[in-house]
C-alpha cells in the first residue's frame, strides 16, 4: 500500500501560515543547504501523485510550470520538473477543471477517494498544501508520514495544519545548516 506524505513547512511557533494565508518566511534570504535542497528532491522523487487543495492549486501549478518552462539555469529547475511531470490531484467541491500540466480535479469524498488512491499501484503519494486541505487530511487520520520543515522564525499568529490533539513519534530529526530543521513523524 502506498503512503501519503506530508512535506510542510512551519514556524517555530508551529504555524503553516500567515493569518492570511502568508508564506513569505520560507524563503528568508541568507545561505541556502544543498543537503535541504536535495531532501525536497529525493522526498518527490520517491512519490508520483501530488495531492492538492483548491485554493492551493492554480498558484502551485502556474509556479511550477514557469521555472521549469521559462528557467533553465534555475537552481529549483530539476524540482520543478518533478512538480510539472507529476500527476497532480486538486481536491475541490466546487470546481471541476482547473488548468495545469498533469493536473485533474477530484470532487469526491476525501477519504474515500484517497484510502482508493493508496491502495493503487505506483510509487508513494505527497502533498505540500495549503493549510486548510492538510487540516482536512490530518484530521481525517490519512497522513503517514509528516515531513515538517521547522524555520527559524516566529510570526507571532497564523495558521495551524492541527485543528485537535495529535500524538505523533519523532522517528528523526535533521539540522540544515541554514537554520532550519527537518523533522520526520510518525502517527502513533
Amino acid at each position: 500500500m502506498r503512503k501519503l506524505k506530508l512535506a510542510m513547512q512551519m514556524t517555530i511557533d508551529g504555524f503553516a501560515a500567515g493569518p492570511n494565508g502568508e508564506n513569505d518566511w520560507v524563503f528568508l534570504p541568507g545561505k541556502q543547504d544543498p543537503a535541504a535542497f536535495q531532501f525536497g528532491i529525493d522526498l518527490a522523487s520517491g512519490c508520483d501523485t501530488l495531492l492538492l487543495g483548491r485554493k492551493t492549486a492554480p498558484e502551485f501549478v502556474a509556479h511550477w510550470e514557469n521555472v521549469f518552462d521559462n528557467q533553465p539555469d534555475s537552481p529549483w529547475n530539476p524540482f520543478a520538473k518533478l512538480m510539472v511531470n507529476h500527476r497532480k490531484i486538486a481536491f475541490s467541491r466546487t470546481e471541476t477543471a482547473i488548468p495545469g500540466r498533469n493536473l485533474e480535479v477530484e470532487n469526491g469524498d476525501l477519504a474515500t477517494v484517497v484510502q482508493a488512491l493508496k491502495s493503487q499501484p505506483g510509487k508513494d503519494l505527497l502533498v505540500y498544501g495549503g493549510v486548510s486541505f492538510v487540516r482536512s487530511l490530518v484530521g481525517l487520520n490519512l497522513i503517514d508520514e509528516y515531513y515538517i520543515i521547522v524555520n527559524p522564525v516566529a510570526i507571532g499568529n497564523g495558521l495551524s495544519i492541527f485543528k485537535d490533539r495529535k500524538v505523533l513519534t519523532l522517528e528523526s530529526s535533521v539540522a540544515y545548516t541554514n537554520g532550519k530543521v527537518l523533522n520526520k513523524y510518525l502517527p502513533a
